[in-house]
Order: C-alpha cells, then sequence, then structure tokens
C-alpha cells in the first residue's frame, strides 16, 4: 500500500467538507462506510492505478480477478473522487433508508464486482463488432458504474421525475441515457461501457432476474422487503457529470425521529442539493462578490428566510402574546 504525495488536493478538502455540512449523523451508515473506504484508498493505494484497472487483457486473459474488486474504488483524482463520491453521498441518502442498510450494503457488493465483468462483456463485444484489439486494452478504475446502476434503483423506486438534460425535459426511465451520451460527448475521457455496464446491471436488478438470484443467494441473512413505489411525482433536477476514467489510454444509520425526505433537504433533488450546497460552500467564503449579513448561516443547506403573509404574522404576535 503507498501513501499518495504531492499537491494539495483541492477536491478531497471540499468532498470532506460537504460531508461536514451534511453531518455524519446524517448520513446512513453504510453510505459512510463507502465514502470513507474511497477516501482512504485515494490517500493510500493498494497499488499504482495501472494495476487495479480493470480491463479485457488484464482481468479476463491474464485472469487477475482481484481487479474487480480493486478497480471501482480507486480513483484517478481528487476531482474524480469529488464528483463520484458526492453523487454517491445523496444516492446513499436516499436509497439506503428504503432498502435497510444490510441490503443496500449487499446491493453495492454485488454490483461493484458485476458491472466490471459486465464491463468486459461490452468491450470483448467491441473488439469482435470492430475488429479491434485496442479495446482489450482499455483500463478503467472508478465507482461511477456503480453510481448509473444505483440512478436506475433511484429512479425506479421514485418514479415519475422530469429530468433536465441539457435543457431538454427527460423522463427520469430515459434520463439515464440520454446522461450516458450526454457525458460521454462532454467529456469523452469518460468510459462509455463503463457507464453502460452500471445501467445494464441496474436494469438487471430492477426489470431482470439480477434482485431473485441476489435473494435467493442472501437466504434468511437479510429480511429484505421489497420497498413499495410511491405515486408518481414531478420535479426537475439538472444533469451532474460523473466521471469513470479510462487511465492512462490503456489500447445501521438510525434517524433519530422518523421524519420525511423533504425534511432534510427541502424539496430538492439530489443534483440541486449539491448545487445548492457547493454554492454555499464558495458564498460562505465570500467568492464572487456576494455579501451577506453578519448573521452567521446555519451549517447544510441554506435557503433564504421565508415571507411570511400578512396573516400569519398576526398569528405568530397572537401565539407570543398567549405565552406571555
Amino acid at each position: 500500500m503507498q501513501r499518495r504525495q504531492g499537491r494539495v488536493n483541492a477536491g478531497l478538502l471540499l468532498l470532506l467538507y460537504q460531508i461536514a455540512q451534511v453531518g455524519l449523523q446524517n448520513i446512513p451508515s453504510v453510505t459512510l462506510g463507502v465514502l470513507a473506504l474511497n477516501i482512504f484508498l485515494f490517500l493510500n493505494p493498494v497499488r499504482p492505478l495501472p494495476e487495479v484497472c480493470i480491463s479485457v487483457n488484464e482481468g479476463f486473459y491474464r485472469r487477475n480477478w482481484q481487479r474487480l474488486l480493486l478497480s471501482p474504488v480507486h480513483h484517478a483524482d481528487d476531482w474524480h473522487l469529488y464528483y463520484n463520491m458526492i453523487s454517491m453521498l445523496w444516492k446513499g441518502i436516499m436509497l439506503e433508508k428504503k432498502l435497510k442498510s444490510i441490503w443496500f450494503a449487499y446491493i453495492i457488493a454485488v454490483f461493484s464486482v458485476l458491472i466490471g465483468v459486465v464491463y468486459m462483456v461490452l468491450e470483448f463485444m467491441l473488439v469482435k463488432i470492430l475488429d479491434d484489439p485496442s479495446y482489450e486494452m482499455n483500463c478503467a478504475v472508478g465507482f461511477s458504474g456503480v453510481l448509473f446502476a444505483l440512478k436506475v434503483l433511484n429512479n425506479h423506486y421514485n418514479p415519475g421525475r422530469v429530468s433536465s438534460v441539457l435543457g431538454l425535459q427527460i423522463p427520469s426511465k430515459y434520463a439515464c441515457w440520454v446522461e450516458l451520451v450526454a457525458i460521454h460527448l462532454i467529456s469523452p475521457g469518460t468510459s462509455f461501457a463503463g457507464h453502460l455496464a452500471g445501467i445494464l446491471v441496474g436494469l438487471m436488478y430492477t426489470m431482470g432476474p439480477l434482485k431473485k438470484i441476489m435473494k435467493a443467494c442472501a437466504g434468511g441473512i437479510s429480511s429484505f422487503t421489497d420497498p413499495a413505489r410511491p405515486r408518481d411525482y414531478y420535479s426537475v433536477y439538472f444533469l451532474f457529470c460523473i466521471h469513470f476514467t479510462e487511465y492512462y489510454g490503456y489500447p445501521g444509520y438510525q434517524y433519530r425521529t422518523p421524519r420525511s425526505y423533504y425534511d432534510y433537504t427541502g424539496g430538492l433533488t439530489e443534483e440541486e442539493q449539491l448545487e445548492r450546497a457547493v454554492l454555499n460552500s464558495l458564498n460562505e467564503r465570500d467568492f464572487g462578490g456576494a455579501t451577506y449579513t453578519n448573521e452567521r448561516r446555519p451549517y447544510g443547506f441554506w435557503f433564504p428566510p421565508e415571507q411570511h403573509s400578512e396573516e400569519e404574522r398576526r398569528r405568530q404576535r397572537l401565539r407570543r402574546f398567549e405565552r406571555q
């Protein structure tokens, strides 16, 4: 195991700051463990990235199966880690409470390995279809394949959303496919096959036999019950680019009291929450020339004070008078 050395990792510092703003007590246990593991392995990688990334050549031909375990939890740089872990933070908060911690941990473990297998299958198909052996050497690291799979699960358990992708209003069940193409066009260095593998594994779970197989293998270990899908609702969220980087171009969380998701998020989706958190963290440092009152803002997401109607202000005065 090697300790990462070099420049100050701004992405890592910002990630730690955002985690602190959310509060460790508000992060589910498995989600927090995943964040800690990825941060620890970023600072202390097991091996250099060329020795942990997954490819057809390394994973299949050379049978370095341990790369299936190592590649998802290693990242190319601090911003790669930041974007993936921020996305994992909000997906974990939304899904772990719904699926329960034991089953959510089981999903993360299975998805991490299975996505690497599907990734190699896709790259191998490209070799045969395009007659281009360079695809066997494409070596990838990063957690975003798992994040794409979790996005499919989140859309499945929270249906009816409308996503805004590059200004286009897209139903959530199709948003993953649009984002898959959009991210590849915006950031050509990302792994199209890695993201696609995540979507396919997510669909195997929600629409295919994967969930039944997992439940059969788990036996009586987990008391998992499939959460009911809520009625359709509509929200708008922005495309948030996450990176599954091709490296070197190889040829029991417990809530104190039951509260609704709205209480924690103000009704914002994960991408809107992230945007709000980043803006607040920058604004608190007086970036961008913004000015505020001397009153210190609370940690977490900051919203302008609500403007109460005259009737509401009258009721508040009456309540204060009655208490006197």
